[in-house]
């Protein structure tokens, strides 16, 4: 009897996110073997809420999450609660091993690893974000709007962030922190009231469990109950490097280069969400998935009609 190590799936989605799990139930839906390995660390787990998601705008990230693997599950698919360590080529298509050590087979990949948001190295960041230190105004602006917002600099989209949060409240201010400020951006921050504040950030100031300002070098303490930063993003690509997908530089952090349909440059590999696309919400990252296990499903119809035609000629030369 063979066992679930030596399973043939047809597609392991590799990402149990937005992207992994739609793209997974387009798969299942569609009667292919497809199993997602999810090692349970959602980008947005911080957050309260998904927002700016038609009809379940407010779902608890935990809850959207719960309900996909709900429907994967229902038409037949599986999933993994695992960490990928390597993936390899074989024969006849990959081997995806987990750090559990459990080893699985699949004619097909799909990449859905989303991303990982780095922050500046400033005291007491990291432990806010998600809660009052955002980055996207579409996901959580309305949430913070007409509150003192904080826009600190970290690289080329600041100012950009600062006139899209200035869209949300009358009280942004500018955090130069270590960065120029042209004078064409400047004027812009001048034109909409935003103050700028030079000097250094030092960290947050908090007090109980509240945000209530940013500190400078100095100690002085500029009142906000808002920070917002423009983190690096970075691609979750370093364990597909033994089959040659490795990520693409980018100004705001690095993502796997793809066509439209989600196809790498590596034959049988696909890459759907935030992995490739770093400005994707979790609609348009689901989106992505489905468009990608779409496209995937018809390789692997092609590949299988291929297959038939050659056994059916094969036969008929024979006879």
């Amino acid at each position: 009897m063979v066992g679930q190590a030596e399973t043939m799936r047809d597609v392991v989605v590799v990402g149990g996110g937005a992207a992994g799990l739609s793209a997974a139930l387009i798969l299942a839906r569609s009667r292919r073997r497809v199993t997602v390995v999810d090692a349970g660390t959602p980008r947005n787990a911080p957050a309260e809420g998904v927002h700016g998601l038609l009809a379940l705008d407010g779902l608890s990230p935990l809850e959207l999450l719960a309900r996909g693997r709900d429907e994967v599950t229902r038409y037949g698919g599986e999933i993994i609660a695992a960490e990928v360590s390597a993936v390899s080529r074989t024969a006849a298509g990959f081997a995806v091993m987990t750090r559990d050590g459990a080893v699985l087979h699949a004619r097909r990949l799909l990449v859905a690893t989303g991303l990982v948001d780095e922050l500046p190295d400033i005291a007491g960041l990291r432990q806010r974000w998600g809660r009052d230190v955002l980055h996207c105004p579409y996901c959580h602006g309305w949430e913070v709007r007409d509150r003192a917002i904080g826009v600190l600099a970290t690289g080329a989209m600041s100012v950009h962030q600062a006139l899209l949060f200035r869209q949300l409240s009358d009280d942004v201010r500018y955090f130069s922190h270590d960065q120029d400020l042209s004078g064409p951006d400047r004027s812009k921050l001048d034109a909409l009231g935003i103050p700028v504040i030079s000097g250094r950030v030092a960290g947050l100031a908090v007090v109980g469990d509240r945000l209530t300002g940013v500190r400078l070098d100095d100690d002085e303490v500029v009142a906000v109950e808002t920070v917002t930063v423009a983190t690096r993003m970075v691609a979750r690509a370093e364990v597909f490097a033994g089959i040659g997908i490795t990520a693409t530089r980018h100004p705001m952090g690095s993502f796997i280069a793809a066509d439209q349909t989600g196809r790498t440059s590596v034959p049988g590999v696909w890459v759907a969400g935030n992995a490739t696309d770093l400005a994707a919400q979790v609609g348009a990252a689901a989106a992505d998935g489905a468009r990608a296990a779409a496209h995937l499903n018809a390789d692997l119809v092609t590949e299988d009609t291929d297959r038939a035609v050659a056994r059916l000629t094969n036969a008929e030369t024979v006879r």
